[in-house]
């Protein structure tokens, strides 16, 4: 059983390093679309168009890709959404290359990428419970974490070099490229690992989607850990899109890599801690102080403008997030039964990354309208508020981000005096 079971670990690990390379290539790109589109256009909200329309057909796709996981071979849909999503970057490149490209056409681009992307992530993720075993479960998601942090840790640094001394092209040409690497990875542990699934009745897409909600709210706790998680996005969108806009009003891009490559490195080391040793410690006291020092980061970044100060208070955000993704992956896998994970995954993915949608889609406008004229010379919080954290260019961004790692604080006390979330207190573990 043991061998099994280590047998199947090592099929997840290649998997996972497909993952790891793919995540490269899009944290690549992501770094160059957002720098090239705020030189383009200088403002926030261009910026948070192009992450907004990069991210929300993915969202509003997940609960069908659950539903298909559940439905088809869960490697086929990931070698599927994988292949197909290079069709966007494809497009984005063709026009760059024959001709000027507008706002419009780049977010036309990334949302055909988002499209296929939706496929992957609920088959990859029920793909992990098919593999491992409940006990291997949390040592996996800290190593997803770490893949997916790849994108924060490698990319911002390697973009940023590249930008100096070659295009957005190239960029687009090399992320392409990966798609190769995750699909052959995934195409090796088809070929090479015999599922042995239940025999499943073919149900009405509606009735299967209705199967995946049922799932999620039969848990209370499940279903209310979901609505936080929703909450804390909101905010973190707020970071993810206006944090580029901020540093580059301090510094230029190659300094902006470097930082965002090095405060990933938080990221990284959380992750290994929770996919290499023990870390034994109840379920809430491991999301609550998660959420708290996570807001908490969250503020510091916007009281200074230090960009080493800032680079710091990223490199703590980091490593705090780690924690609270584990557990909240850890309950739901350990909840919801196995043949209903894609649905619930694709459920999951919708209801907990609206924040995102939320924030990406007001957060430019708020930056540009109404938080940095607030902290411009002469606006109506410079002689106040202006004189702690700075006046000028991106100093409203600043402010927001000290409201809203308030307000994660705020969901962190929340969480902690919630009843139905500490009946989950034990047995959980993270191993």
């Amino acid at each position: 059983m043991e061998y099994v079971s280590n047998k199947s670990f090592r099929k997840f690990l290649i998997i996972w390093f497909g993952e790891f390379v793919s995540s490269i290539g899009s944290g690549l790109t992501a770094f160059a679309l957002a720098v090239y589109v705020f030189q383009m256009t200088g403002t926030a909200t261009s910026v948070s168009l192009v992450i907004l329309f990069s991210f929300l057909p993915s969202i509003l796709l997940s609960p069908v890709a659950g539903v298909l996981a559940d439905r088809f071979d869960r490697r086929l849909m990931m070698i599927v959404g994988d292949s197909l999503s290079a069709l966007g970057l494809l497009f984005i490149l063709f026009i760059m290359a024959t001709g000027e490209i507008a706002l419009w056409q780049i977010c036309l681009g990334v949302t055909i990428s988002s499209i296929f992307i939706a496929l992957l992530e609920p088959s990859y993720k029920a793909t992990i419970t098919d593999l491992l075993t409940e006990e291997q479960f949390s040592k996996a998601s800290g190593l997803v974490q770490l893949a997916a942090s790849s994108k924060y840790l490698f990319s911002p640094i390697i973009a940023g070099f590249l930008l100096t001394v070659t295009n957005t092209e190239t960029i687009l040409i090399i992320d392409i490229s990966t798609f190769f690497v995750t699909v052959l990875t995934v195409m090796f542990v088809k070929r090479s690992l015999q599922v042995i699934k239940k025999k499943q009745e073919k149900h009405h897409f509606l009735k299967s989607l209705v199967e995946g909600w049922n799932a999620v709210k039969e848990n209370g706790a499940v279903l209310y850990l979901i609505m936080i998680i929703s909450l804390v996005t909101f905010f973190i969108g707020f970071v993810q899109t206006l944090l580029t806009p901020m540093m580059l009003s301090l510094t230029d891009v190659k300094m902006l890599g470097i930082i965002q490559s090095f405060s990933s490195i938080g990221l990284i080391i959380s992750s290994l801690i929770i996919g290499i040793f023990v870390i034994s410690t109840k379920y809430t006291k491991q999301l609550v102080i998660g959420l708290g020092f996570a807001g908490y980061f969250i503020s510091m970044m916007g009281i200074t403008t230090n960009i080493y100060f800032i680079g710091g208070a990223i490199f703590l955000l980091f490593a705090a997030l780690p924690f609270v993704n584990t557990s909240a992956e850890v309950l739901i896998r350990k909840t919801i039964e196995n043949e209903k994970q894609g649905r619930a995954w694709g459920i999951i993915g919708i209801i907990s990354q609206l924040g995102y949608v939320v924030a990406y889609s007001i957060s430019g406008f708020l930056a540009d309208n109404v938080f940095n004229p607030l902290l411009v010379e002469g606006g109506a919080l410079a002689s106040t508020i202006g004189r702690v954290i700075g006046t000028g260019q991106g100093r409203g961004i600043g402010l927001l981000f000290i409201i809203s790692g308030m307000m994660v604080v705020l969901l962190a006390i929340i969480t902690y005096k919630n009843k139905s979330i500490k009946l989950y207190e034990n047995p959980i573990a993270i191993q």
